[in-house]
């Protein structure tokens, strides 16, 4: 049975859709079949991996609101061990359709039951808010990754997020666990980037990756061009940043590379 993994912070702009499609292609880069979830109305995980989200006529929304199998919807990528469940712009009215609906906190994780079965991971593209289907995702997840930005405002949010993550542990979902926090668009000539690493470190001590990502070119480009870094520039610091984060957390679950 694979593990699912939720991307989530409800501040904007931290790098939520480039570490799911980097984290998961490089754990398919590790060859552990993993699936993509979009779950994020922008759709940009979906267009970050060649599909237009316009064209996709059934999505992770059909899943939660008409019951659709999961299983019916995914899209095979160009990269090697990594499949999509896409998202396209109908995701932001899920919401709005799941309020009356029984257990509606529970849609996405009865429409991944069995995509569970069949992948080693499952990462899960949350968007930037608390809302119904990032709830969705937490309560469908076995852990929550949570990126941070390296620069002002870090913080900002995060003890939101953290009673966020409790109440889901107390009321929908208690095997949840956070698998980490992960510093993002680090940029080492810059006082302030070290000093929020160092900010972050103090307040989360464990819970904070050792792998820090940096900004880099070939980071941000790489979704123009369809693929995630390590497909775009396998030798990039982006692509070798996120192959390291997946080697540290399949250390973390004590998962042995073969």
């Amino acid at each position: 049975m694979g593990k699912i993994i939720a991307i989530a912070n409800q501040k904007g702009g931290v790098g939520k859709t480039t570490t799911a499609i980097n984290l998961a292609a490089s754990l398919a880069a590790l060859e552990f079949k993993t699936l993509l979830v979009d779950a994020d109305p922008q759709a940009n995980s979906t267009s970050g991996l060649s599909f237009n989200p316009k064209t996709i006529e059934k999505s992770i929304y059909e899943c939660m609101v008409d019951g659709i199998n999961a299983d019916e919807l995914i899209l095979n990528t160009n990269v090697a061990f990594l499949d999509l469940l896409p998202a396209h712009i109908d995701l932001v009215g899920a919401e709005v359709e799941m309020i009356s609906l029984d257990h509606r906190e529970e849609k996405m994780k009865e429409s991944l039951k069995n995509a569970k079965e069949r992948y080693d991971y499952i990462v899960i593209d949350c968007s930037p808010s608390l809302g119904l289907i990032t709830v969705n995702a937490l309560t469908a997840a076995d852990s929550i990754l949570v990126p941070v930005q390296c620069e002002y405002f870090a913080l900002e949010g995060l003890g939101k997020l953290l009673n966020t993550i409790k109440i889901i542990q107390t009321r929908l979902n208690t095997a949840l666990e956070i698998e980490g926090i992960l510093l993002t668009m680090y940029d080492p000539r810059v006082r302030l980037s070290n000093q929020v690493v160092e900010e972050v470190k103090t307040h989360f001590q464990h819970l904070v990756f050792e792998t820090i990502i940096p900004r880099n070119i070939k980071l941000s480009e790489s979704p123009s061009f369809g693929l995630p870094v390590i497909a775009h520039d396998a030798e990039s610091k982006g692509a070798i940043s996120y192959l390291n984060l997946a080697q540290e957390i399949l250390e973390r679950n004590k998962v042995a590379l073969s």
